[in-house]
């Protein structure tokens, strides 16, 4: 077990130690290190530069989380079946999770071109006016959050069919057989049956909203006017930027401690819609 355990201190205990002693100094590599106590902290607290990244982080959170949960689950039931189809759009759907981000990115950035892109086209077809989706401050997080979710979604989706094949038939036929329609079958059996994959994904997704970082830096790298940076993002920035190490140190512990608030949250409500 000794090689686990030297890779476990190395790379993960004794960085997450190190950067939590730098989060209470000011530190620019090249120069030494200076204690500061709490400073990183309360200037995360009062800047008008952090509260805006915090609040970037909780929208593209409010958009990522339900569309990822609702496009995951809508694929899941419908691609839950025996059809020889299924097996191809199920590998379709999960395909660009696997995708490399640079690739997946660059062919957004083509969708959402202002002039050229495929995404206006479409609404010009419909007689709606293209929007700047990349330019403009108030579309760009909205911009990346479509990406995340296009990309995570067939992810959660495996999760949730192998769910779904756990729930016995028997529920369903009998459900016929008293006349409940499709989507009275949907809400009264599936999803209090698949209330702990659903509580799984939530997990994960609620996680993985606030970790966004390479779809930002490829699609929009923060911009622009930082309408898209996110916390992850922004502390990339302060640390491999501006060398900023104390501070971003700060703020990756403010995420690791909005991450675990979140996960007990969720944790706590659990026993009130998850179904064992």
């Amino acid at each position: 077990m000794l090689p686990a355990i030297v890779g476990l201190m190395v790379f993960r205990l004794i960085p997450i130690g190190w950067s939590f002693a730098l989060s209470f100094t000011s530190w620019r590599i090249f120069d030494d290190i200076e204690w500061v106590g709490l400073s990183n902290y309360a200037h995360i607290l009062t800047s008008p530069v952090s509260r805006e990244v915090l609040g970037n982080t909780l929208w593209f959170t409010a958009m990522y989380v339900p569309g990822v949960m609702i496009v995951s689950v809508t694929l899941a039931v419908l691609l839950n079946n025996s059809l020889r189809s299924s097996a191809f759009f199920r590998g379709a759907f999960f395909l660009p999770y696997i995708t490399a981000t640079v690739a997946v990115t660059l062919a957004w950035r083509w969708i959402f071109s202002t002039r050229f892109g495929l995404l206006n086209h479409l609404l010009g077809g419909i007689g709606l006016d293209g929007v700047p989706w990349l330019a403009d401050p108030a579309w760009a997080l909205p911009a990346v959050a479509i990406v995340s979710v296009w990309k995570d979604a067939g992810f959660y989706m495996i999760l949730l069919i192998a769910g779904l094949q756990t729930i016995d038939p028997g529920y369903y036929e009998a459900a016929r057989v008293d006349g409940a329609r499709p989507f009275r079958r949907f809400y009264a059996i599936t999803l209090p049956l698949l209330s702990r994959s659903l509580f799984f994904v939530l997990i994960l997704a609620l996680v993985r909203s606030t970790q966004t970082f390479e779809i930002t830096y490829a699609l929009t790298n923060g911009g622009p006017n930082r309408a898209s940076t996110t916390l992850a993002f922004y502390i990339y920035q302060n640390a491999f930027v501006h060398f900023e190490l104390g501070y971003a140190s700060a703020l990756a512990y403010i995420l690791c401690f909005a991450i675990g608030l979140i996960t007990l949250l969720n944790f706590y409500l659990r026993r009130r819609w998850v179904h064992e």
